[in-house]
């Protein structure tokens, strides 16, 4: 009895080394589009354990693929087309490079006409605080947990028309501004805003262009921003599952009227968050 013991404590050992060594079952991963303000999929060398990416100095997303691993490396809307590397770490001693390329993208230009005067041209306090809580976003936008995220399909933050798209060449009052950085929801003010994946959330705020403001860490260095809102129902380091609510609609800082502006950071890169939504079912789309 007892070598039987010992003979199944062994295979278990044996088998528990086995999970260990190979690449955990696969995520759904979002649509990848190898373009600036896209996302792209780099496979990376195989190895028993996952190994470190990084991009322009940030780390990047590794997760299993098949038999071993692939980086998702988020594209900032101001990357140039051509070749570019990706850094890969196995260990302190062993670094490589991949290539992978980067195709050209040209987005649609847009006019909006601001009231306020003070939201296209700030005076000189309102610069003071702007300089503060850039520093505040970059931080939050930042943020990096070694936690993968449980899933990489996102639902809708809110249901309505999307009114703005991702990637817009951006004029207020004639003057050009960056690029729209995230996809704009139009929704009657008051309407709740839910999680679209579960996370935690790293801060919240109310900013000078960006009004009531909170942000979602995922994992791995996807974080999601959620702009506007006229109210917020979360706080800092709260934990959240998909579906939670965590405020309202509304228009607060830099807007023409009620909506949500979401965001989606990969790697410190802003990317389209429609790459993240779950694909419309064939018998849903219209004809």
């Amino acid at each position: 009895m007892i070598e039987s013991s010992g003979l199944i404590r062994a295979l278990l050992a044996a088998v528990a080394a086995l999970l260990l060594a190979t690449p955990a079952a696969a995520i759904d991963i979002p649509a990848t589009a190898s373009v600036p303000g896209g996302v792209a999929l780099v496979e990376l060398p195989a190895s028993p354990t996952p190994p470190r990416a990084s991009f322009n100095g940030n780390p990047v997303m590794v997760l299993p693929n098949g038999d071993s691993y692939a980086a998702l490396v988020g594209l900032p809307l101001g990357i140039k087309p051509g070749t570019h590397r990706l850094v890969v770490r196995n260990g302190p001693h062993e670094e490589i490079t991949r290539e992978f390329s980067v195709g050209a993208k040209q987005y649609e230009t847009q006019h909006l006409t601001i009231k306020n005067k003070r939201m296209v041209n700030p005076e000189k306090r309102d610069l003071e605080r702007i300089g503060r809580e850039q520093k505040r976003i970059r931080e939050a936008l930042a943020t990096w947990n070694d936690a993968s995220p449980a899933t990489l399909r996102f639902e809708l933050p809110v249901e309505g028309p999307l009114s703005s798209p991702f990637g817009l060449r951006r004029f207020f009052n004639q003057q050009p501004r960056k690029p729209h950085s995230g996809l704009d929801i139009a929704a009657d003010e008051g309407t709740p805003i839910k999680a679209p994946a579960g996370g935690q959330v790293v801060d919240t705020g109310d900013f000078f262009f960006n009004g009531n403001t909170v942000f979602i860490d995922h994992g791995q260095g996807l974080v999601t921003m959620y702009c506007h809102l006229s109210r917020i129902d979360v706080q800092a380091g709260q934990k959240l599952q998909a579906g939670d609510v965590i405020g309202a609609v509304g228009k607060t800082g830099r807007v023409t009227g009620a909506h949500l502006h979401w965001s989606v950071s990969l790697n410190d890169a802003r990317v389209d968050p429609t790459l993240f939504l779950e694909p419309t079912p064939p018998e849903a789309q219209q004809p």
